[in-house]
């Protein structure tokens, strides 16, 4: 059988859903608060809250940077063409 946007769109649902319940079970297991320091702030939180925070951060950053450049290379590309 050919592959199509709906099967990869429901392999793509069965991947978010997994990774959902992996996130629930962390969440749940990681309930211990602990104190961040950044700079002068300091605030006690859920290690797992702290954690995840991160990790937006961190795709939030990589989102940026990989937006920039595929600006960047469309705008080489079209500037290539004429």
């Amino acid at each position: 059988m050919p592959r199509t946007r709906t099967g990869a769109a429901w392999a793509g649902l069965i991947a978010a859903a997994l990774l959902a319940v992996l996130l629930i079970i962390f969440l749940v297991q990681n309930t211990r608060s602990t104190e961040i320091s950044f700079l002068w702030m300091t605030t006690s939180t859920p290690l797992a809250v702290a954690l995840l925070i991160a990790a937006v951060g961190s795709v939030l950053i990589t989102l940026a940077i990989g937006t920039a450049r595929i600006t960047q290379l469309r705008r080489q590309v079209r500037k290539n063409r004429t």
